[in-house]
């Protein structure tokens, strides 16, 4: 992925992408604030509090309009400098409200990102909606998963969907129970692929230029990790830390408190089909039986 950081790049007709230098372990190269349209401009994603960002985006809108601030979901690294930059252009935030509440395992790792649970945007946007400009028109996707209040945007005029952290292009999506939800997330995957979008543009990494194969690869991934875990339970109880050397082996250490949280969301999942069993409220430190 070709890119300076802050450097507003035209990656398509209708979309220009601005990559935040908030590059880590769970960002990749940084987090991409896509400007749509020319002259009055939809602004997706307005990304991580940092000053040099919010210069550079304002360096690449001089002289256009901001309609709208829209917020895929309430991670810090997508919403932090909405407020700011929002009120600095005289533009309202659209999105969804932060729902799906905290963590509800108080030994719950704390994600590198960070979350805004209290974020509420000036306008709540529905599944259906449409939002529109000069040369472009955007439909909202609610997209439960990632998190409870994640919208992707599809992008009518280019066929392309602007789809947040619900589909990466460079690793696969952590979902993090309780605001996350592995059921939903592989529902909305299901719908993503369905809608047959010609390209994928998400927050961190670069585009999907096939999307049929990868959003199949991305479910696949998902019911293989489904998968290692029945077959680890088929040799007895056991604890979500006992399963992550086996199943993400040689993964980066940095990443192993965003598998767990993976796994407790499958735990979460397989729980309420009635697969396995965890002695009450699936828990990250509940011991997991397979319901035979």
């Amino acid at each position: 992925m070709a890119f300076q950081p802050g450097q507003a790049d035209q990656v398509s007709p209708a979309i220009r992408r601005v990559v935040a230098g908030n590059s880590g372990a769970f960002t990749y190269t940084g987090t991409g604030t896509y400007l749509v349209g020319r002259g009055k401009v939809a602004v997706i994603d307005p990304g991580p509090a940092e000053e040099a960002h919010f210069a550079a985006l304002n360096r690449a809108l001089d002289g256009e309009t901001v309609s709208h601030v829209i917020v895929t979901h309430h991670h810090l690294d997508h919403s932090a400098l909405a407020r700011r930059f929002a009120d600095h252009h005289g533009a309202k935030i659209y999105g969804r409200p932060a729902s799906g509440g905290r963590p509800m395992d108080p030994d719950a790792p704390v994600m590198e990102e960070g979350a805004d649970f209290s974020f509420t945007p000036d306008h709540t946007l529905e599944d259906g909606d449409a939002i529109a400009g000069p040369g472009w028109t955007l439909d909202v996707l609610h997209t439960p998963g990632h998190t409870a209040n994640h919208i992707c945007l599809g992008l009518m005029e280019e066929n392309a969907l602007l789809c947040g952290d619900h589909i990466m292009g460079w690793a696969t999506s952590v979902v993090l129970p309780p605001d996350g939800d592995m059921g939903d997330y592989l529902q909305q995957l299901e719908r993503v692929r369905q809608r047959g979008f010609a390209t994928l543009w998400p927050s961190h990494g670069p585009p999907v230029t096939d999307p049929e194969p990868f959003i199949t690869a991305y479910i696949a991934h998902r019911h293989y990790r489904e998968a290692q875990i029945l077959y680890a339970l088929e040799a007895g109880p056991s604890r979500i830390t006992d399963l992550l050397p086996v199943m993400y082996a040689g993964l980066d250490e940095r990443l192993y408190p965003a598998a767990a949280m993976s796994v407790w969301s499958h735990m979460v999942d397989l729980h309420r089909r009635g697969r396995v069993t965890a002695g009450g409220e699936p828990a990250l430190d509940s011991t997991y039986a397979l319901i035979r």
